[in-house]
C-alpha cells in the first residue's frame, strides 16, 4: 500500500518545484524529502521528477499522476475531519483577503453563503490587488492569483485562470493592432500597469518563440485597483493584462478586443494560503472546503 507521507511529499515538490523547500515546509530534511519521493517512483515503478543540480521538473508521469495524489489526500483529510469534527459546531472569527477582482465577483458572495450556513463564523474579508503578509496582518486565509514564493504556508490550489491581453476598439484603431510581445516595446503602445510596493505587474511575462519571457512594459497610467484599469482600457487609454473571467464580458459585447494573440501571457493559478497552524482549525478547514467547493464549481 502506498504511503500517504510519500504522496504528500511528491504534492509538496510538484507545487514547489524544490526538493529543499518542500522539506522545510513539511518540516522535514531534504534526504527524507528526497527518499519518500524516490520511495513513491519505486513503488509505482515510474519517474515523477527529472533532477538536475539545479532544478527539479516534473516528468510527463508526474504531471499526470499530481491532480490524482492531490484527490487522495484531499479525501484522506475530509475522511480525518469527519471523523474528529462529526459533533463540532465551528464558532468564531475568520480573516480572509483576496484580490479586488475575483474578490467582488465569487468570494464576496460566498463568503455570506458560507455565513448562512455556519452562522456562529464571523468572517472579515479584506479585498486588495496588495500583497498582504499573511502572517504579519494577522490573516487565518489568503486567496491569491499566480506564483507565490516559498513562504512556509500552506498552499491548497484551486483553479487555473487564463489570461488576456486586451483593449478597446477605439485604443487598436489609434495605435494598431500588436501581435507579438516585441510589438509592445516597439511600437509605443500604451500598457495600464498595476503598481504597489513590491509589485511586479510591470513585468509581463508572455510566450514567445522561445518560451515564456518578462518584458518590461510602460505607459502612462499606472493603479493599485485592478478594475480601475479596466475602467481605463474601455475608455481607450491602453492595454490591459487581466484573468479572462475579469474581462469576459467586455469581449464578447465587444467593448475590449484581444490584442498580442501570437504572445499570450501564460494561465495563472487561483490558490488558498494558510498558516500550518490553521490547518487544525476546525472553522479555517471548514470554510477552506467551503470556497474551494463553489470556486470549483462556479468559476469558467
Amino acid at each position: 500500500m502506498t504511503n500517504f507521507n510519500n504522496i504528500r511529499m511528491f504534492v509538496r515538490v510538484f507545487e514547489l518545484e524544490n526538493m529543499s523547500a518542500a522539506a522545510r515546509d513539511l518540516q522535514l530534511s531534504a534526504a527524507v524529502a528526497s527518499s519518500r519521493v524516490g520511495e513513491l517512483e519505486k513503488q509505482l515503478g515510474i519517474r515523477l521528477f527529472t533532477r538536475t543540480t539545479r532544478s527539479i521538473q516534473p516528468t510527463e508521469q508526474g504531471r499526470i499522476f499530481y491532480p490524482k495524489a492531490l484527490k487522495v489526500l484531499e479525501a484522506l483529510e475530509e475522511a480525518e475531519a469527519a471523523v474528529h469534527e462529526v459533533t463540532l459546531n465551528p464558532r468564531g472569527s475568520i480573516f480572509v483577503s483576496a484580490p479586488l477582482g475575483i474578490g467582488r465577483r465569487y468570494i464576496a458572495p460566498f463568503v455570506a453563503l458560507f455565513r448562512e450556513e455556519y452562522p456562529e463564523v464571523h468572517t472579515r474579508l479584506r479585498l486588495s490587488d496588495r500583497s498582504l503578509d499573511l502572517t504579519g496582518e494577522g490573516l487565518d486565509v489568503a486567496f491569491v492569483i499566480g506564483n507565490q514564493p516559498d513562504s512556509g504556508l500552506m498552499m491548497k490550489p484551486i483553479a487555473t485562470l487564463p489570461r488576456v491581453l486586451c483593449a478597446a476598439p477605439s485604443y487598436v484603431a489609434r495605435q494598431g493592432m500588436p501581435m507579438f510581445a516585441a510589438d509592445l516595446i516597439n511600437n509605443d503602445h500604451q500598457c495600464l500597469l498595476l503598481r504597489f510596493p513590491g509589485s511586479t505587474e510591470f513585468r509581463w511575462t508572455l510566450h514567445t518563440t522561445d518560451g515564456f519571457q518578462k518584458f518590461d512594459v510602460t505607459g502612462p497610467y499606472a493603479c493599485d485597483d485592478g478594475d480601475v484599469l479596466t475602467n481605463w482600457a474601455l475608455d481607450g487609454r491602453g492595454i490591459v493584462n487581466k484573468p479572462r473571467f475579469e474581462v469576459s464580458d467586455h469581449l464578447d459585447a465587444g467593448r475590449l478586443v484581444e490584442v498580442c494573440t501570437q504572445s499570450p501571457p501564460p494561465d495563472a493559478q487561483l490558490a488558498l494560503l494558510y498558516p500550518h497552524k490553521k490547518n487544525q482549525d476546525s472553522k479555517s478547514r471548514f470554510f477552506i472546503d467551503f470556497m474551494c467547493e463553489k470556486l470549483r464549481a462556479t468559476l469558467p
